[in-house]
């Protein structure tokens, strides 16, 4: 017997199929398409969350950087008291362009610039050889007139003495008569034209019409002179009575009551550091000038050693005691509108405010405020003309500066905070352009 033949013989089992298991595939296969569907649809809600997220974010970044953000100072307070300070321009006491009054050419010349001449002293002479000639013609003339006049004179006088013996008739006499005055006015012609050739000849000197000192000479030997002011650079000399000097000065016009005759007054120039020259308000011109609102003064301060020289910039003092609180802007925080002078004002809701201002004294580099402003508001430096009233803007404070010329004490609050940014909580209390905080 093999060992084939002692295996016992194992029939394969095959397991008997039931139709129930086909349904149970399919629930499983379902069921993975289900959380595969419902996995794509939680990855694309977050996927569109997201985005939506990221969308609102660029929103809200672009609609804040659309927000304007301006500089904000505070204006600077003025001293409580002070002299009135005004800039002005020194002025000689009498200047006069000196021109000829006959035609030529310039012979010579005695008197330079910088020359101190006195009333009357020759400052040059004129050649006028057309003028001597008509005034020698004009001679002649004159000594004919006289011939004819001399002789109608002593033929009336002969027709007179005949007529009385019936020698002569009526109307010779008359004749005679209208003659001798016909030529004695002829006469008379010939000697105001001698005259006026006389005077037409003495312009050939120029003198000096007041005394004073030539700060222009405009004519070198051998220049054509024409006569009068007509043509260019027709002027020989430019004169100048330096001693007194003068200042005009344009008082604002709410200052204008406290200017008068005699108010005292003085000079400071940059080239003299610390000195005053003194002098006095000597006249106003007593009304308002309609285009600036200002009221002309003219200060007279002595210069008998000179220092003061004509055409240069000086501060005028004047001793008039000024009460009352007042406010300087540098320049640069204004609006020129046609409407007038404005003042961009940052209120408590962090939107621009247009506000009109009265304005004072005018120091080159700012202005005083007389109306229109408080010491605590902001405002904004260096506003764009788009700005307009209401307007949202951010907001950020400039570094504390030295006041604006013309005062003498440090702005307040230096150390305050700006405004908080309109649209960011405040955590740390930043007061509003108010004062309060928000």
């Amino acid at each position: 017997m093999t060992t084939t033949e002692m295996r016992p013989q194992v029939e394969p089992k095959y397991e008997e199929y039931t139709p129930e298991r086909t349904p149970e595939k399919k629930s499983r296969l379902f069921l993975f398409l289900m959380l595969g569907a419902l996995a794509l649809l939680i990855l694309g809600a977050y996927t569109l969350l997201e985005r939506r997220t990221q969308y609102k974010a660029l929103a809200n970044e672009t609609e804040k950087m659309a927000v304007p953000t301006v500089s904000v100072i505070h204006p600077t307070p003025e001293p409580g008291q002070e002299d009135l300070v005004l800039p002005s321009t020194t002025q000689a006491y009498v200047e006069s362009p000196i021109y000829a009054r006959t035609n030529g050419y310039l012979k010579k010349w005695y008197h330079d610039i910088g020359s101190r001449v006195r009333q009357g002293e020759l400052l040059a002479d004129i050649d006028t050889p057309e003028v001597d000639q008509q005034l020698s013609q004009a001679r002649a003339d004159l000594g004919t007139s006289k011939a004819n006049e001399d002789l109608s004179k002593i033929t009336a006088t002969r027709y007179q003495d005949l007529i009385k013996t019936d020698g002569v008739s009526k109307q010779e006499v008359d004749n005679a008569v209208g003659d001798y005055a016909a030529k004695r006015a002829g006469m008379q012609s010939s000697e105001a034209n001698v005259r006026r050739l006389e005077e037409l000849e003495s312009f050939k000197h120029i003198y000096a019409p007041f005394s004073g000192v030539i700060t222009r000479r405009n004519v070198d030997i051998g220049n054509l002179i024409n006569a009068g002011n007509g043509g260019a650079a027709q002027e020989l000399f430019y004169l100048a009575q330096t001693d007194p000097i003068r200042a005009y000065v344009r008082v604002p016009e709410n200052y204008g009551s406290t200017i008068h005759a005699g108010l005292g007054a003085y000079l400071e120039v940059s080239q003299y550091p610390g000195q005053r020259f003194e002098g006095k308000v000597v006249r106003t011109a007593d009304a308002i000038d309609l285009a600036s609102r200002t009221l002309n003064t003219e200060v007279d301060v002595p210069n008998k050693t000179g220092q003061l020289l004509p055409g240069g910039y000086a501060q005028v003092h004047l001793l008039v005691k000024l009460t009352g609180e007042r406010l300087q802007v540098p320049v640069n925080a204004l609006l020129f509108r046609s409407e007038g002078l404005r003042a961009v004002v940052i209120g408590e809701d962090h939107k621009t405010h247009l506000r009109p201002l009265t304005i004072g004294r005018d120091y080159g580099t700012a202005l005083e405020v007389l109306q229109g402003l408080n010491a605590d508001d902001w405002i904004v430096l260096n506003p764009p003309d788009s700005l307009e009233e209401g307007i949202q803007v951010n907001v950020k404070q400039i570094p504390h500066s030295p006041p604006p010329v013309g005062t003498s004490q440090p702005a307040p609050g230096g150390g305050a905070q700006a405004p908080t940014v309109s649209g960011s909580p405040s955590s740390s209390g930043t007061p509003a352009p108010n004062g309060t905080k928000p």
